[in-house]
Parts: structure tokens; C-alpha cells; sequence
């Protein structure tokens, strides 16, 4: 027996040195962007979240990701070879992966997804969003305040809620300012496309708009609004750089702190599926700095209704608001529920033309 002990010890030893290995495997994480990552607008927003993970967690991560994935049949193939090649945790970062995500999760009850600003949930799949409509509501009064010919132009993606949602919120604050404001909106049925979007922001210029919004990725509307000398919103990122003189504001999406979380929680075991839908105050949703262009009472205005919103004293859809068709929405003081937030599918009063299916 004596001789079996250091046979024992060296296996114990072999047992501990390969359990150290394991506890030391990195987490594997990966992302599926809907657009280049230097589209400087959506997905390079998710792609700094990225980095912070990687700059937080340092080798106990390692990352990648696939980008310009077009929603639909190619998105549940990348994906399947993400679940395929060893990712623990898998970001999914466009609406129209919706099922997709769902779909591979099903086939791998072991690996964990978070998709975003979906609605369609699973034991292993989370869902998460930002209030991008907060924001919308700080730069549409901006707009009221700022536009000349009382038209505000406003590319839009798709007709889904969250993209309602933006258009209303910023036309009810528009008009809060400026009763004789006007939105003329143009759908180009793309998240990123930068000719697309060049040529609806021509097309909004030529019908006599001098303030442009966007929901769409690239900086192609703000690189138009600066050579033709009309205003303009970052959108995602901040985009200055393509509008140093254009550029009044942004809404800056900003998923880091997010990521890191969700990242940890798999991490030390307590990952479950929940819905995250977070605004300003919790810092998903961030006001790009005014230009020296907005007078310093627009500022000052813009500001209030930031800190407001942050303090839960002002809701962006409160009444009285009503539909497109004067129906009533919401009455004096009533709040929106998000409910009906999220499946929004209606023009409020005073907007013009319909909602394409």
C-alpha cells in the first residue's frame, strides 16, 4: 500500500491541474450585427458593448461576431454555427432575428441568447430594448424649437412599433413647441443603406424640410443635411463628425453596461430570462451634447425634459394625446401604458398619411 500513495497523490494532482484548466476555459460570447460595424450608427454602437466586455473581463472572455447579417434564413444559419463552434452566450442585435433566435435556442437549451428589441421570449433567450422614444422626445422639441419652414423630415426603417413609437414621440413634442409643425416621413424598408437613405434625405430637402430625423444606421442623411446646410440629429451614435455644423444633437445608444451584466450573470450561475426595456435615467438611452447652434433657452428646455424623464416626473406619451383619427388615446394626465407602447401601431393626431403594412 505504501507505494499506491504517491500514484494516488500524482492523480489527485493530474485531477486538480485539469479541473484548474476548465475553471480557466473563457466564456465564449457572440454578436450578430444587422449592419457593418463601422456603419458608425446601430451596430457600431453593439460593437463598442462588445469591446467593453472584452476590456472588463479581460481573458475570462473571449468575443466575436458576424456582421451584416440579413434577417431571415442567413441570420438562423449564423447563428446555428455560433451555437455550433462553442459560444456559451449569443447577442442578437436586430428585431428581425426575432425567430431566428428562437428557432436555434430550441435546438440548443444549453446555450443562452438575448435578442434585441424583440418581444418573443424562451427559457434560454432574453430580450432587451432601449426607450429610444425618451430621447426622441428630447430632440423633437429640439426640432420644433429649431426648424424655419415648420417641416421636419424623418426617415423611418420599418414599420414596426418601435419605430412608431420614435415618429409619435417626436412629432408630439414638435408640436408641443411649434402647433404649425409639420413631419413629412419617407420609409425606406432598410435598417442600413446609405444610398437609400442619401436619397430620402434629398427627397425630404426638395419638399422644403430643414430639420432631419432618422431611424435607420448610417450617417448618410447627416452627411446630406451638411452639404445642403440644414440640420439634423445623430441617431445611435453621436455622428458629429459627419455634421460639425449640421448636427444639433444625437440619441446615443449605449449597451455596455448591459452586456457586461448579462455576461456576468452567466458567469456566476444566476443568468435567467428576463425583458429588459431601459431609458435615460438608467443610462441606456444618452443625450448627445447640444451644438452652440441651439440658443442657450432650447438648451435649457431640452435639458428640463431630459432631467425630468430621469426623475420619473414626466412621461414622454401622456395626455391628452389622440389617434390619428381624433379618437381619444390617452385623456388629461393618463399615462401610456407599455403594453400598448410596444405594439404601437397607430399615428397620433396631426401626422399625415398612413402606416404602411
Amino acid at each position: 500500500m505504501k507505494h499506491l500513495r504517491p500514484v494516488i497523490g500524482a492523480t489527485a494532482l493530474a485531477l486538480g491541474l485539469a479541473g484548474a484548466a476548465i475553471a480557466q476555459e473563457p466564456l465564449k460570447v457572440g454578436f450578430v450585427y444587422v449592419g457593418p460595424v463601422g456603419d458608425f450608427g446601430w451596430s457600431y454602437e453593439h460593437d463598442q458593448g462588445r469591446l467593453a466586455v472584452e476590456e472588463h473581463f479581460g481573458d475570462a472572455v473571449e468575443t466575436s461576431f458576424v456582421e451584416s447579417v440579413p434577417e431571415g434564413a442567413d441570420a438562423e444559419r449564423v447563428m446555428t454555427q455560433m451555437a455550433l463552434s462553442g459560444h456559451d452566450l449569443i447577442f442578437t442585435t436586430s428585431f428581425g432575428y426575432m425567430d431566428p433566435t428562437i428557432n436555434v435556442a430550441a435546438k440548443f437549451p444549453d446555450v443562452k441568447f438575448e435578442h434585441a428589441t424583440g418581444y418573443k421570449r424562451a427559457d434560454n433567450v432574453s430580450t432587451y430594448s432601449a426607450r429610444f422614444y425618451e430621447g426622441r422626445a428630447v430632440i423633437g422639441t429640439i426640432a420644433g424649437r429649431m426648424t424655419e419652414t415648420n417641416k421636419i423630415g424623418y426617415i423611418a426603417s420599418f414599420p414596426i412599433p418601435e419605430v412608431i413609437r420614435g415618429i409619435n414621440s417626436a412629432y408630439l413634442h414638435a408640436r408641443k413647441v411649434n402647433p404649425d409643425v409639420e413631419f413629412r416621413i419617407v420609409w425606406v424598408y432598410t435598417w442600413f443603406d446609405p444610398a437609400k437613405e442619401a436619397d430620402a434625405a434629398n427627397a425630404l430637402i426638395e419638399q422644403g424640410v430643414d430639420v432631419i430625423m432618422q431611424h435607420t444606421d448610417s450617417p448618410a442623411a447627416m452627411t446630406i443635411a451638411e452639404e445642403r446646410g440644414i440640420m439634423a440629429f445623430g441617431q445611435a451614435s453621436d455622428m458629429l463628425q459627419f455634421g460639425p455644423t449640421a448636427r444639433l444633437s444625437s440619441i446615443i445608444d449605449d449597451w455596455a453596461p448591459y452586456y457586461i451584466d448579462r455576461v456576468q450573470a452567466v458567469m456566476d450561475g444566476s443568468w435567467e430570462s428576463t425583458d429588459t426595456w431601459d431609458g435615460i435615467a438608467p443610462g441606456m438611452v444618452a443625450i448627445g451634447a447640444f451644438s452652440d447652434r441651439v440658443p442657450a433657452e432650447v438648451q435649457a428646455e431640452a435639458q428640463a425634459i431630459t432631467d425630468a424623464i430621469v426623475a420619473g416626473d414626466y412621461h414622454p406619451f401622456t395626455g391628452p394625446v389622440n389617434r390619428q383619427d381624433g379618437s381619444v388615446w390617452l385623456a388629461e394626465g393618463e399615462v401610456a401604458d407599455d403594453g400598448v407602447l410596444l405594439g404601437m401601431d397607430f399615428y397620433v393626431e396631426g401626422i399625415e398619411g398612413e402606416i404602411p403594412n
